[in-house]
């Protein structure tokens, strides 16, 4: 595909469509990008995985949470739900 060529305009600058306005980055969208840089490969892969060793050690304590309160409704001495 051959891009159109292109000329010179002599229409007033109101006449001209709108230009585009480009927004300055967010903290977010920069500190994305510092990551990026600093965090690659073997660093990302390290820290992804901390991410999901926290995951699952909270799953564990809400497992525990729940086996423990099972445990201590069975040892309550009076009428038992089943």
């Amino acid at each position: 595909m051959q891009a159109a060529p292109v000329r010179a305009s002599s229409a007033p600058p109101s006449a001209l469509p709108p230009t585009l306005s480009v927004r300055p980055p967010s903290v977010t969208d920069a500190l994305r990008a510092l990551e990026g840089l600093l965090l690659r490969g073997g660093q990302r892969t390290a820290r992804r995985n901390a991410w999901t060793a926290v995951l699952e050690d909270r799953r564990r304590a809400k497992d525990r949470r729940e086996a423990q309160h099972v445990l201590e409704a069975v040892a309550a001495p009076g009428p038992q739900a089943t």
